[in-house]
């Protein structure tokens, strides 16, 4: 047996609702239900059981202090010109955030997952576009560009479990990673 297995933050629910409510409502663009919105720190595919709980044991060991995130900026991810992503930015290369995604990944390699070579950009996924021209979202971007949800303490991380459905994927919370005490 594998899982799906995805470590994040969550966001309050106030700004959850704040940017599902930015949502233009333009064809071919999927906002991302108001639940499901969260910041990846890292994405591990199929984990057989045993990576699982090994996985489970290194990611509960991460110490980490408390800290505060900026909510910021809206841009997109585009393939070929084309936008595939709407995301929200969390200020820049934040020293606390990149510490705990480096500590993630070092857990994942210590429970001999596959650790993601690529340069990580920091961002939460607010919308898929599927055939969506450019054009399309320039007002939109250019209206967001310096939106500001403010400020999110970050006091815990999450590891799930995410289920491909045909109504979006379903995600599961499996374990629950909480900052260190007195910091």
């Amino acid at each position: 047996m594998t899982k799906r297995l995805f470590v994040a933050i969550d966001l309050p629910e106030s700004t959850r609702k704040l940017l599902a409510g930015l949502d233009p409502h333009i064809r071919g663009v999927r906002w991302t239900d108001p639940q499901q919105i969260h910041l990846t720190l890292g994405f591990f595919g199929d984990v057989p059981d045993d990576a699982d709980i090994a996985l489970r044991e290194k990611l509960s060991a991460i110490e980490f202090g408390a800290f505060f995130l900026p909510i910021t900026g809206v841009g997109t991810f585009s393939a070929k010109g084309a936008p595939k992503i709407i995301w929200i930015g969390v200020g820049k290369a934040h020293p606390h955030l990149f510490q705990v995604h480096q500590r993630v990944q070092e857990a994942a390699l210590a429970a001999c997952l596959e650790p993601d070579l690529r340069p990580w950009h920091p961002h939460i996924t607010i919308a898929r576009c599927r055939d969506v021209a450019p054009q399309s979202l320039r007002n939109f971007l250019r209206t967001n560009a310096e939106f500001d949800a403010g400020m999110i303490r970050v006091d815990a991380f999450y590891l799930y479990s995410s289920k491909l459905t045909p109504a979006g994927p379903i995600h599961t919370r499996e374990l629950t990673v909480n900052c260190s005490r007195g910091r």
